[in-house]
């Protein structure tokens, strides 16, 4: 059995959660409502105030369904509840980040700034060389995180471009001069 399927999803106060048919989930909040299809396969119950997935059989698909589904429900209660954010640096001699209404503007050595628009239901905040990407749908936060983070990587030389801030970056040594 799933270790992470067969866990009830609780439900927080000022949460409400309805199943409609084809398992259309909505999950209603204080910071929005996000809605999802979930796998039909599923069977997914409202009991009091949790939530609980359980799977038909035990095929491959079917196990491998069940935790995923069950985590999908997950992150969309906790992300209605307590929301998401990501956390990026900007590293980089003349590497800026900049905020106007709802564009980003980044300097990253190009000869040309970039600009990029938030997408619906997300917001970057600019606080210094951090860029923060708050929102309350996971993989959207993640999506616009990464797009920004691909606008200029960071290299293992000087560590400069975007990373996230709990982002090692594996360094290497530079040339050496010949003697």
């Amino acid at each position: 059995m799933s270790r992470i399927g067969r866990m009830p999803i609780a439900i927080p106060d000022g949460v409400t959660v309805t199943i409609a048919e084809n398992n259309q989930v909505t999950v209603k909040g204080p910071k929005g409502t996000l809605e999802r299809v979930l796998p039909s396969e599923m069977d997914i119950k409202v009991e009091g105030s949790e939530i609980i997935v359980s799977r038909p059989n035990d095929l491959k698909k079917m196990k491998s369904l069940h935790g995923l589904t069950r985590t999908l429900i997950n992150n969309m209660v906790i992300g209605v509840t307590a929301g998401y954010e990501k956390t990026l640096e900007v590293n980089g001699v003349g590497y800026r980040a900049s905020k106007s209404g709802n564009k980003l503007t980044l300097n990253l050595g190009y000869s040309h700034p970039v600009e990029m628009i938030d997408p619906e239901g997300l917001e970057a905040v600019v606080d210094g060389n951090k860029i923060i990407v708050k929102g309350i749908d996971k993989e959207k936060v993640g999506q616009y995180a990464a797009e920004i983070r691909d606008k200029r990587r960071p290299e293992p030389y000087k560590g400069k471009g975007i990373k996230y801030a709990d982002e090692v970056i594996r360094r290497k040594v530079g040339k050496t001069g010949k003697k």
